[in-house]
């Protein structure tokens, strides 16, 4: 479908436009003898998501009498782990919706989210057009989504969601309204987005500490000071074992340069600009980063610091997590990654080196004092609503209650200790206790429709960061991260929110433009071939005017014309 022919409405108007649609719409996926719950049957004036008449709904006391069925359809990943006779669609979960909310969710089949099991499964649904469910939550294959919003079955969320979602659901969704954008069709939310924890992957540069002593060493603040640290582990034995087999930063840019751990794109951001995504300039508009001048000066320094001997000779052919091996094995002094990284894979370097320490570091400067890492989304997947669903509103009743009780819990509130006792949590001498050796390891919350229960995207950082600054845990949230967070991912956790303001968002999340459709692949392996042989010397430097006129040429002008298009038509050219 061409992107380019889609309006959009600007969020502002969107925004304006909620408390009209509310009072104004009907429920348009209805069935004809089925009448819509009134308000606070969702939520929407009561905080526990629930009503306490029968209002013609079959909603009595927050709970559908006779009980209503939500078919389903999301992929379960390997790391969903059922006790013993239990299931996808037999568990503590989908008795704890049957028996309080009066809603039975029923998978209409299942597939693995392993080797493309599930996306193949659902494309060979769509095209043989088989019957849909009620609901599709999915996190995966951009591309799908599209083919899913573009078959015209799905109704638009968007209204549905003003007119039946809680005021909590609805303010987490307010934190950034960005997150609509990808799945947006004609002016229509089509999608809902998963909410995820904000800044949960924004990197931070973590470093070998007990080198750093070692040898004598401050915390780089620049990347001149971060060139002196390399030097030192590159050259002067850090690990002290008389060999030259250490070097300074593990990177891998197999698949890309900025990316989820191991990354570079923070070398880019500190000449201003962030490869691999479309940036906001300062009149607006929006610029591919790879094609920038910062992009220029962030290669001359990768190309030097690979002369050096300061990056691994591997780093092409390396992915993600096998740079990060490099540091875990005690051969790289520096490696850079998200807050959580201490739980995997840097648990490794202590295995490995039972007197090593590393600690968490601001990401550095650039020789005009700018700072920049990448950002992660507030959005982590997507619900689409079939238009013939007979109840849509059992769904905002069902996430409502999650929002409004388990995002962010309540003291003497059911979900005060976790999901489920007896499986994210168990009472040990009255107390609740997270240990995997007595739980078993069981997560619930992977059970519900949206993956992870509900999620309020700024609660997870903000409440790190206040036990990181020593301020006592008060709340049922906060006493559980608390509990089930070490020390090095609560100082990891202060830095991420430290330096929130040096984010270089990724502005375009709508579908693939025209022209990206016929020119992406040719794009994408021009600019990682031209990259790579940069970094590695096999080009000079200035290689990469030429590789910039050949991108504009070849198609990247015209993405550029139409991805500030799709930009304009979602956000009204907002700046």
């Amino acid at each position: 479908m061409n992107q380019l022919k889609r309006k959009r409405l600007p969020v502002a108007l969107m925004a304006g436009m909620v408390s009209i649609m509310a009072v104004a719409s009907g429920c348009g996926s209805q069935s004809s003898d089925s009448k819509p719950p009134a308000q606070s049957a969702t939520g929407e004036t009561n905080n526990t998501g629930s009503a306490n008449t029968d209002n013609g709904s079959g909603l009595k006391d927050g709970k559908f009498d006779p009980p209503v069925t939500i078919t389903y359809l999301r992929p379960w990943g390997p790391d969903v782990k059922f006790k013993s006779g239990e299931d996808e669609n037999n568990n503590v979960h989908t008795k704890w919706a049957h028996d309080k909310l009066g809603i039975d969710l029923k998978n209409l089949w299942t597939a693995p989210s392993t080797n493309n099991a599930f996306e193949t499964k659902l494309r060979l649904t769509l095209a043989t057009n088989e019957k849909m469910p009620d609901v599709i939550s999915y996190r995966g294959d951009f591309n799908l989504v599209r083919e899913l919003i573009d078959s015209g079955m799905f109704i638009d969320a968007g209204e549905l969601f003003d007119k039946y979602a809680s005021q909590t659901w609805k303010d987490a969704m307010n934190e950034d309204p960005t997150v609509w954008y990808p799945y947006m069709e004609d002016g229509k939310r089509i999608g809902i987005p998963i909410l995820d924890y904000a800044y949960n992957g924004d990197p931070v540069m973590w470093i070998r500490e007990d080198w750093m002593q070692k040898l004598g060493l401050s915390a780089p603040k620049t990347l001149d000071d971060l060139e002196k640290v390399m030097e030192a582990f590159t050259n002067q034995d850090p690990d002290g074992n008389g060999k030259k087999d250490t070097y300074g930063l593990a990177i891998g840019f197999k698949n890309w340069i900025n990316t989820w751990m191991s990354d570079a794109g923070w070398v880019f951001g500190a000449y201003g600009t962030m490869p691999n995504q479309w940036n906001k300039k300062a009149d607006g508009t929006l610029e591919y980063g790879s094609v920038t001048e910062g992009a220029k000066q962030a290669l001359g320094t990768l190309q030097s610091w690979m002369s050096k001997g300061y990056l691994p000779q591997e780093a092409g052919l390396y992915d993600e997590a096998k740079a990060a091996e490099d540091f875990t094995a005690g051969k790289a002094g520096i490696v850079v990654g998200p807050h959580w990284m201490p739980a995997w894979p840097l648990e490794d370097v202590k295995k490995n080196n039972k007197d090593a320490q590393y600690k968490a570091y601001p990401i550095p400067s650039g020789p005009d004092g700018k700072a920049g890492r990448r950002g992660t989304p507030n959005g982590n997947g997507v619900v689409l609503i079939n238009k013939d669903m007979a109840n849509p509103e059992a769904f905002f009743t069902y996430q409502n209650y999650l929002f409004d009780n388990y995002a962010n819990p309540k003291a003497g509130g059911e979900f005060e200790n976790g999901l489920a006792e007896g499986y994210d949590y168990a009472m040990v001498d009255g107390k609740p206790v997270t240990d995997v050796a007595i739980t078993g390891g069981y997560a619930p919350e992977k059970y519900t429709l949206t993956f992870d229960g509900a999620r309020i995207p700024s609660l997870n950082m903000a409440a790190l960061s206040k036990i990181a600054g020593g301020e006592a845990p008060s709340t049922p949230f906060e006493k559980k991260l608390a509990s089930s967070t070490s020390k090095a991912m609560l100082e990891a956790a202060s830095i991420v929110m430290s330096q929130k303001d040096i984010v270089i968002p990724s502005m375009f999340t709508g579908a693939p433009t025209a022209t990206m459709q016929t020119s992406n692949d040719i794009l994408a392996k021009l600019e990682k071939d031209t990259v790579s042989q940069i970094i590695y010397g096999k080009l000079s430097l200035d290689a990469f005017d030429k590789f910039v006129d050949k991108w504009k040429s070849s198609g990247g002008d015209q993405i550029t014309k139409e991805v500030n298009e799709w930009y304009q038509s979602v956000s009204g050219g907002a700046k």
